[in-house]
């Protein structure tokens, strides 16, 4: 049960001396497990005294943290003491909670318990609860949001009530703010979006860092020797090249299409998206369960990405932009159909347009520039791979064949890039499309610019790009328009942000060599 305001400090559920234990152990098992070992080899007359040491201590270091971590729940405040010989208590003012996320692994699902992690906004600090039973976790959650949005609405009505006091004091105070609005959903998992699941490679590099460890002991294999070699390539070789190379394409084929699916599925059951308290409130998972809040006047934009094998099959994944949240960044929907994610997109921007409206092309220089970019990234390929080709004295027309392959990728490359460019501003939002393969368009408020940035390289001022960057709290802390025109880029940033580059561009408006302003003109940043 959660403390009520005004209670004393309560420590967190029974149930967390079975957790910490468990992973005390887990942690501590490679190191003990190496130093029995050792001893084994050494002289035994201390075993006596080691294993239970080994045993027992792992035990009440992980029962330390249960004894001595205490929560408590004030009017105004929620409060966390925790620390042996340094004391350490963390507050944070309920109207400044900002996001409570519920977390589950699957131990603290099989002792029914769950991590709470509450925001406030400030960098990345969070109060973390690591062990409250279920429902404390979520009656502490609706607890702490409800109680923020009340303030909020309280503080909002006594601002309105001093307001009419001083134009009539004779009449009555107006009423309390309503409870409250339930919760509005925004998406909800289906099933046939499984199909996405191959087309997103964000898995593959999982896959491709467990064979680079299973290729770490693969010679200690007592099934791996030079013999066992010897003899499967010899009883392959029998049959035909083709067949050998397409039996392998299949079984390489068929186990993506498995591990990509079952971490798709582990990743989101059960996902759902709502709107409540002000916030968007996100739930996942399957063995180990995620609940995380984003706070809606701190969402600052949102990010849709279309990586390219997705985008043949007409997906897209959807993150929010928002400040005061783990690296700004937070994934709200799965790989999904496009048009879903550019629905739910415009439910959180609360504006339709953004991310399908038309972007402003950035012209032939800015094509030119994109391919240059691509093409000086292979040519510095092809000569270290002509070091290499030298050195071990290989064939040329190898190297000739790989260097029209690298070529022929960096030109679709660059035309990628190019066509993936472009910018737009709407009433209240900034536009920027980039990407090489993967599209991305970024939507920002405008509100949420803090400053710009202009900058140019040599090669951009050469033929009058620049590249022009917003900067934010929210999300990477930047929003990038590359290869825009330098007036086009300076106008962009005046519209966006009315007055804030005025005392930059009064300057610029007196005649100036051209070499000189646009000097000046990429030293300006607010």
């Amino acid at each position: 049960m959660i403390p009520e305001p005004g209670e004393g400090y309560v420590r967190l559920s029974p149930r967390k001396l079975l957790l910490d234990p468990v992973k005390a152990v887990g942690q501590a098992i490679v190191p003990v497990v190496i130093a029995l070992v050792g001893i084994s080899r050494s002289d035994t007359q201390f075993w006596p005294i080691i294993i239970p040491l080994a045993i027992i201590g792992p035990l009440l270091l992980g029962a330390l943290p249960w004894l001595t971590t205490h929560y408590r729940l004030t009017a105004t405040q929620i409060q966390v003491r925790s620390g042996v010989l340094n004391k350490t208590t963390s507050t944070a003012p309920l109207d400044r909670v900002r996001s409570v996320d519920l977390e589950a692994s699957l131990m603290h699902r099989i002792l029914g318990l769950q991590k709470v992690q509450i925001g406030t906004g400030v960098d990345d600090d969070r109060i973390t609860l690591d062990a409250l039973a279920a429902p404390d976790a979520q009656a502490l959650r609706t607890t702490l949001l409800t109680r923020r949005a009340v303030a909020e609405q309280a503080a909002e009505h006594a601002a309105r009530s001093d307001d009419l006091v001083t134009e009539r004091s004779d009449e009555p105070v107006a009423p309390p703010p309503p409870a409250p609005a339930p919760a509005v959903p925004l998406a909800q998992i289906d099933w046939s979006w499984l199909r996405f699941a191959p087309f997103s490679l964000g898995r593959l590099v999982l896959v491709l860092g467990g064979l680079g460890v299973l290729s770490q002991f693969a010679d200690d294999l007592p099934i791996w020797n030079e013999e066992t070699a010897t003899s499967v390539w010899q009883w392959l070789t029998q049959f035909a090249v083709a067949a050998i190379a397409l039996v392998l394409s299949v079984g390489a084929l068929v186990l993506w299409l498995v591990v990509s699916v079952a971490g798709y599925v582990l990743q989101w059951w059960g996902f759902r998206l709502v709107r409540e308290h002000g916030s968007l409130h996100l739930t996942s998972g399957l063995v180990t369960t995620r609940s995380i809040t984003v706070e809606e006047a701190k969402v600052r934009g949102v990010e849709i990405t279309e990586p390219v094998l997705m985008r043949l099959v007409g997906g897209a994944e959807l993150s929010t932009l928002a400040t005061g949240v783990e690296d700004g960044v937070t994934q709200v929907l799965p790989p999904c159909p496009r048009d879903v994610a550019v629905a739910v997109g415009e439910a959180v921007l609360d504006r339709p347009g953004p991310l399908v409206e038309p972007l402003v092309e950035h012209g032939p220089k800015a094509r030119r520039r994109a391919w240059f970019r691509q093409l000086r990234n292979a040519l510095d390929v092809i000569v270290l791979l002509a070091v290499g080709w030298w050195w071990f004295d290989l064939t040329w027309w190898w190297l000739a064949a790989v260097a029209v392959g690298l070529l022929v990728l960096a030109a679709a490359a660059g035309e990628a890039t190019y066509r993936h460019l472009g910018h737009a501003l709407s009433a209240d939002h900034l536009v920027a499309g980039g990407g090489t393969f993967a599209r991305i368009r970024t939507v920002l408020e405008t509100e949420g610019i803090i400053g710009w940035v202009v900058s140019q390289s040599w090669w951009q001022r050469r033929i009058g790009l620049a590249d022009l960057t917003a900067t934010t709290a929210a999300g990477a802390e930047r929003v990038l328009v590359r290869d825009v025109r330098l007036d086009v880029a300076v106008a962009l940033a005046d519209r966006a942000t009315p007055g804030l580059l005025t005392d930059f561009l009064a300057p610029a408006r007196t005649p100036q060599p051209a070499r000189s302003h646009a000097r000046n003109s990429a030293s300006n940043s607010a």
